[in-house]
């Protein structure tokens, strides 16, 4: 009896100890499969990551309990959110887009300000997620983690920094996301992955609890799907003191920017123009060129413009802007981090460490002339928009890449993709990004800039116009554009006409010449000269999509018009597509070898593309 009590008193441990390791070998081969796939995954093969590659690290931090009656219900009772991994959660290690970095650290004491905010109003946070190493970065891959597929475009990159909490939203992983700022950290994969975000202005939400970059440029952003999700955000997060809804609200459209964009009106301008005409409190809008009101308003950036022509000094003085931005980023990380790549010798990705290394050697005699431009900036913007003007522009203007390019991201691209954000970034303003649906299967977006502190007027206008927005979307993408029909040219009117343009043209009369020489194609429209002619008023205009088009019929009734290529490499040259630009420019030098201008074009950018 004690002999068989013993052994089957024995037997019981036996069979957990059997069950144990065999849920131990499962797990095992589990956890294996998983690294399996990621590892498969990251090496570029076919399938998915997990979950659309947008998670770091999965986690749940449950919100604090709803108060009973006669308490309010939580504002975002019910929702979830993830946050970047430059996001501190207490007893986790937040690897800032890095596993050096998360090796050399501790786990944070304390969970961010804003996370612990939003779980104060009943949401949950579910994890961290994929980010550009170290908060550099506009592609959103991450040599580590890998690149989280854009759920809208899987074949283009999601954008970046905050990569990963762009997509956890697209994809509905989760109800809103958080992130940092920075150069367009939030912004950027807003626009490419078809969500809303908002950028708060610099200073009004606080970012104790996360990793700094830049924190003269560090703001916190959200993402979303539903305006609403957005705005409920927003009431969490910024002080009540931020603005609201008043009786008149002004748009200010960019003109100058939308020239940068290759998307037709149709499907940016006219799309916010007809949704405001069907709401109450809007004065009709204006359309101003923010990059001269910023050459004539902020003097300090002179310093940073290169030498332009006149009908360039817009463009000029938006890269200064651009320039000064990552100027003060590069500066500010020096300061923050050098110690910490010195000594840790991180492993980066290719295109990141060239951003860290600019950091890290950065030297300059006159760092105070960085911050005398950024309260310049925020004076002038805040002299134009006042309490209720609203700037309009594109986000970017450049598309997103193609995903898995071993491409390295060219001087263009980058120039493209950051062209605007720095308005806001250097400036400290606010701004929302609204997606517009797509162009030529690329997702394209607008952006809302208010005066710094004006957070929740922003907000609010948003949640405003969104629907009716919506509504003017969906009407162009039904839009056919008729064909044109050419009537009979009368060719010696036409002539006299282009003649008349010519004369306007020689005393700067730019907008009689097009005048001039629309009338003339109007006449006759198989003349390659009248739209060349035509081309070169645009230029001096600063209408470069509208010169591009005319040198592009020019070529198309002449493939040997020199002039049409050199004009359009301008055009090209001037909104930074600067691989087209070269390739006009030797166009016309197959044509003419000894083409001074296309000599000079080529060597400019040449120095540009290195």
């Amino acid at each position: 009896m004690d002999s068989s009590a013993r052994s089957g008193s024995g037997g019981y441990p036996n069979a957990r100890v059997w069950i144990i390791a065999g849920v131990a070998v499962a797990g095992v081969i589990v956890l294996a499969e998983a690294a399996r796939r990621r590892r498969r995954w990251l090496r570029g093969k076919p399938g998915d990551p997990p979950e659309s590659g947008a998670f770091c690290e999965r986690l749940e931090l449950a919100p604090v309990p709803q108060p009973p009656p006669p308490a309010a219900r939580q504002l975002l009772s019910g929702l979830t959110f993830a946050a970047s991994d430059n996001f501190e959660i207490e007893g986790y290690v937040s690897g800032f887009g890095n596993p050096d970095w998360k090796r050399t650290h501790k786990a944070a004491p304390c969970t961010a300000i804003a996370v612990t905010m939003l779980r104060n109003q009943g949401a949950t946070c579910v994890g961290s997620t994929v980010m550009d190493e170290l908060g550099f970065g506009v592609a959103g891959g991450n040599l580590h983690y890998g690149t989280p597929v854009n759920p809208v475009s899987p074949s283009l990159v999601p954008g970046g920094s905050c990569s990963g909490s762009a997509v956890s939203v697209s994809a509905q992983l989760v109800d809103f996301a958080l992130g940092t700022d920075t150069t367009g950290d939030v912004r950027i994969p807003a626009s490419f992955c078809g969500v809303l975000c908002f950028k708060s202005s610099h200073g009004v939400v606080s970012t104790l609890g996360t990793i700094a970059n830049s924190q003269s440029l560090d703001t916190i952003g959200w993402f979303a799907r539903d305006p609403r999700v957005l705005h409920c955000v927003g009431d969490v997060l910024l002080p009540a003191a931020t603005g609201g809804l008043t009786q008149t609200r002004q748009l200010f459209f960019a003109d100058d920017c939308f020239q940068l964009l290759q998307v037709p009106n149709q499907k940016t301008v006219n799309v916010i123009e007809n949704a405001i005409q069907a709401l109450p409190g809007y004065l009709p809008p204006k359309h101003i060129n923010i990059g001269q009101y910023i050459n004539s308003h902020v003097p300090s950036l002179k310093d940073f413009c290169e030498p332009t022509t006149g009908m360039q000094e817009g463009m000029s003085a938006l890269k200064a802007v651009s320039t000064v931005m990552l100027l003060l980023q590069r500066y500010e990380f020096k300061i923050n981090h050098e110690d910490w790549i010195n000594t840790v010798k991180p492993k980066l990705g290719l295109d990141i460490s060239t951003r860290v290394l600019q950091a890290v050697n950065f030297t300059s005699d006159n760092i105070k002339s960085l911050y005398i431009v950024r309260n310049e900036l925020r004076a002038a913007l805040k002299n134009l928009l006042k309490d209720t003007g609203i700037l309009v522009l594109p986000t970017t203007a450049g598309y997103p890449l193609k995903r898995n390019s071993k491409q390295r991201l060219s001087p263009g691209f980058e120039d493209r993709v950051c062209a605007f954000v720095g308005i806001a970034a250097l400036s400290g303003c606010c701004q929302a990004v609204i997606p517009l649906g797509s162009h030529n299967d690329h997702p394209i977006s607008l952006s809302f800039v208010a005066a710094h502190g004006s957070d929740k007027f922003l907000l609010r206008n948003v949640m405003h116009m969104y629907s009716s927005i919506k509504e003017q979307v969906v009407l162009v993408s039904k839009l056919v554009i008729a064909p044109v029909i050419n009537n009979d040219a009368d060719v010696d009117a036409a002539e006299l006409l282009k003649d008349k343009g010519n004369n306007a043209f020689k005393v700067r009369h730019w907008p009689k010449a097009v005048e001039f020489y629309s009338k003339a194609i109007k006449l006759n429209d198989t003349n390659a000269t009248y739209y060349c002619n035509r081309a070169a008023a645009y230029l001096e205009l600063g209408r470069y999509k509208q010169a591009e088009a005319d040198c592009d019929q020019a070529l198309l009734l002449d493939k040997k018009n020199v002039k049409a290529y050199l004009r359009r490499g301008i055009a090209r040259e001037v909104v930074l597509n600067y691989q087209e630009a070269l390739q006009d420019f030797r166009h016309a030098l197959s044509l003419e070898p000894r083409n001074k201008a296309g000599l000079s074009g080529e060597r400019r950018l040449q120095n540009k593309l290195r």
